[in-house]
């Protein structure tokens, strides 16, 4: 199909008329062809306006339409074919086969949301029968489920074109739950977006739902994600970026004369903890496993292992000096964006000039400005607690190996981190069981605890949780991976001494959807 360049607002286009700007090849530093059009103040009003005046129709809709458009968004992705590949892999560098693998990934979502939303089960419907005979008052009929909480602003991420973007697992578990979305497209892949963004409209259209269900804003600066963020119409944000920018919405957001929820996926380190069982009997392996998760995608993951924690005391030779033959080995690749690239490059130079670090190993690296080149440096325990510079993110391939001088200090830099989309701990089975308290302290500080694996790579299932106390995300409680993730965008409705023809199929006493409910404090 030939791109427009202008946005999606329900079933029509946007003007042609708006600030420009066209997404850049950086393996080539090529501009691409097609400007793309901002959205105005009017476009944003009416796309974030159809949403609203779409939401009690949608919402209202049951879990076997919002399941048949989903599988239709899924198929009609699918039929974009070679062209969405091309345009993806253009626009941020990335390989065939891992747009393709994220393609995968973003119908395979869609799909299990569709299956939760066809079973609803998920409502959590709950029924407490009332007692006009309990004495002294009598028992009212109560019954509750979840409910949509209207329009949701969504914001594409610019390390996943397809699996956290325009049809990614935000938008997935919006649709899934009755909100219609609005997606604010990135900069970096605007083509990207709109080739998807072509397929979910379309897929609204077919499955015969109302044209506010789905719309495409685009835009180059802040402008139209703040206009979108504070619009009344809009009800929850789903955010996957940096701290600065989810802090920005969370603080617009609360803000507002109605504050809504933001659910901002923004910073992790995401540590891991070398004990010394692993460490003396699998040191070799536990390095070439590390290098493979620093190093993949170029580190831009949220889940790339910035951390790694091991005993002073240990003999670290054999691990440290694999993993750091490996990392200086590791070839030079290209980043997604100037300004991720310029962002780690500060990093690195940042902790190679810092007196308390010691650079380990480096690969070769140019002075071009969208390569990045694998790193690994080491500090002390002492020099971890009192630097907060050593932990911040350092979005790239580069990690840093902390040696503390004992368990009391491991417990000590343990209770300092900020909260963690992942932890991870190489051990053994004793290994656990003598560092019990460093466990129970882990995890009041990451969504997920892995033993002997390593953390890039996000399982979509039923059980994953893919978030973490904050900073890792603005609200600890959720996730933006697996279908939990559709309780974001969903608030508890009851429904007292309702007439049971008016209540929702739901609740109603036949339970006619045949779902799974609490009924008097008994799961049926």
């Amino acid at each position: 199909m030939t791109l427009q360049g202008t946005s999606i607002i329900g079933n029509s286009r946007g003007s042609a008329t708006g600030n420009t700007f066209c997404a850049t090849n950086p393996a080539t530093r090529e501009s691409l062809a097609v400007d793309f059009h901002a959205a105005d103040t009017a476009e944003v009003d009416r796309a974030a306006s159809l949403a609203g005046s779409t939401s009690i129709a949608f919402g209202a809709t049951s879990g076997r339409a919002r399941a048949a458009l989903l599988r239709a968004i899924a198929d009609k992705i699918e039929k974009l074919g070679d062209v969405l590949v091309e345009r993806a892999t253009a626009e941020t560098g990335l390989p065939e086969g891992r747009i393709q693998m994220e393609r995968g990934r973003t119908c395979g979502q869609l799909r299990l949301f569709a299956a939760m939303a066809e079973d609803g089960s998920w409502v959590e419907a709950r029924v407490d029968h009332g007692d006009p005979n309990r004495q002294p008052l009598p028992k009212p009929d109560v019954r509750s489920m979840l409910r949509p909480v209207g329009p949701v602003a969504v914001f594409c991420a610019s390390n996943f074109p397809l699996a956290f973007s325009v049809a990614g697992g935000d938008t997935a578990a919006a649709l899934a739950a009755g909100c219609p979305v609005v997606v604010k497209a990135h900069h970096a892949h605007p083509g990207t977006a709109e080739l998807v963004g072509t397929a979910v409209a379309a897929a609204v259209a077919s499955c015969g739902l109302p044209e506010g269900v789905f719309s495409l804003l685009f835009g180059s600066g802040r402008e139209v994600g703040s206009a979108l963020v504070i619009h009344p119409s809009i009800k929850a944000v789903g955010f996957t970026g940096s701290r600065a920018g989810g802090r920005a919405l969370m603080d617009l957001a609360a803000a507002r004369p109605e504050p809504i929820p933001v659910y901002a996926e923004m910073s992790s380190i995401n540590p891991v903890f070398i004990l010394p069982g692993a460490l003396a009997e699998r040191a070799k392996a536990i390095a070439v496993g590390l290098h493979g998760s620093v190093t993949m995608g170029v580190g831009q993951f949220c889940t790339n292992p910035g951390l790694v924690m091991l005993g002073a005391d240990l003999d670290g030779s054999e691990l440290l000096g694999e993993f750091c033959q490996l990392m200086s080995a590791s070839p030079e690749a290209t980043m997604l964006t100037g300004g991720i690239c310029q962002a780690y490059r500060d990093g690195v130079a940042g902790h190679s000039a810092n007196s308390h670090v010691r650079k380990l190993a480096a690969a070769d690296a140019t002075a071009d400005v969208f390569t990045g080149a694998a790193a690994v440096f080491e500090a002390d325990g002492d020099a971890f607690l009192s630097d907060a510079s050593l932990k911040d993110e350092l979005f790239g391939p580069a990690t840093l190996i902390v040696r503390h001088s004992s368990i009391g200090q491991l417990l000590e830099i343990a209770r300092a981190l900020e909260g963690q989309l992942t932890v991870t701990i190489q051990g053994t089975e004793a290994d656990l069981a003598e560092n019990a308290e460093l466990l129970q302290i882990l995890e009041t500080k990451t969504g997920r605890l892995l033993f002997n694996g390593f953390p890039t790579g996000v399982e979509v299932c039923h059980a994953m949780v893919h978030g973490g106390p904050y900073p890792a995300t603005s609200d600890g409680r959720s996730t933006s991976v697996g279908t939990q993730a559709v309780f974001r965008f969903t608030r508890p409705v009851c429904y007292q001494n309702w007439p049971d023809n008016l209540l929702p199929e739901e609740l109603r006493e036949a339970n006619p959807l045949g779902i799974s409910r609490l009924v008097d404090g008994v799961r049926a």
